[in-house]
């Protein structure tokens, strides 16, 4: 894997790409505070495919919003179709991780003549939220972006101390080579040592969540073969029951169950690979 930059109507993307220009196209998208390393480990197994593992905006090495702007489910599938725009690519297919996937499976719903296989590994749609819980998310969601300009990156004086701080940071088990990947790509020197390349406001709570009728709807709408991988245990924000009944609302989709973490993809790519029918 090559590093990339495109450059597309939203703003130059930064990512990953192996350079197989002609092959079917697969486009690579990495969960929430990851980047374009999540799949490394994945890439070896893929080399039949043209394949482009995106920094998504904000992330990695890629462009970040204008202050005026801000990040959301719609706006990001306006980057990845741009992304795809700019590489030429008018069919493809995605592939997505946790956050990717979130987004992936919004691209298939809301463009289904662009997406020919859509394989998603810990997710099937956004995370979900309570309509009883709409105006606390409004108000905390606003108090928090408020109160963001006030707020500065943390420096690190070694790279070392940034990936012990990603492995505690994560919701999920995140292993100890994984994350030297993901901050490979994830860090930027600054006077007196590193900060995290990501856009700060990435961290900010959701404004707006769909509730899972909507999801259920957006996933009905899919028209693309799904394959789909998930880790045993589940996350707690995506538990067995609420999966499977999103997996009932897709017509034509399998879902297989691995042993694992939330990283699975990267700390056993060759499973995930022939689960999501990647493998040669």
């Amino acid at each position: 894997m090559r590093e990339i930059a495109i450059e597309s109507a939203r703003g130059r993307f930064g990512g990953l790409g192996n350079g197989n220009v002609g092959a079917p196209p697969l486009l690579a998208l990495h969960g929430w505070l990851d980047n374009a390393a999540s799949f490394l480990p994945m890439a070896p197994l893929l080399t039949h495919y043209d394949l482009v593992a995106l920094d998504m905006p904000g992330h990695g090495r890629s462009f970040h919003y204008s202050r005026d702007a801000e990040y959301t489910p719609f706006t990001a599938i306006l980057d990845v179709l741009a992304a795809a725009d700019a590489l030429g690519w008018e069919r493809f297919t995605l592939l997505g991780h946790s956050m990717g996937g979130a987004i992936s499976t919004l691209i298939a719903t809301a463009a289904p003549q662009r997406i020919e296989r859509l394989l998603l590994i810990e997710a099937l749609g956004p995370l979900s939220g309570d309509e009883s819980e709409t105006a606390l998310r409004l108000r905390e969601a606003l108090a928090a972006r408020r109160a963001l300009d006030n707020k500065r990156k943390r420096v690190f004086d070694d790279p070392e101390i940034a990936v012990q701080a990603r492995m505690q940071a994560s919701i999920t088990e995140l292993d100890e080579i994984s994350a030297r990947l993901l901050i490979g790509r994830g860090l930027r020197e600054v006077e007196g040592g590193y900060e995290w390349s990501s856009d700060t406001r990435l961290t900010l709570p959701t404004a707006v969540r769909l509730t899972e009728t909507q999801i259920h709807n957006c996933l009905r709408a899919i028209a693309c073969p799904v394959r789909m991988v998930v880790a045993d245990p589940a996350p707690p924000y995506f538990p067995p029951q609420r999966r499977d009944a999103r997996i009932a609302c897709v017509g034509e989709i399998r879902c297989d169950v691995l042993p694992g973490s939330h990283h699975l993809h990267m700390t056993h790519p060759r499973e995930v690979a022939m689960a999501l029918e990647l493998s040669r």
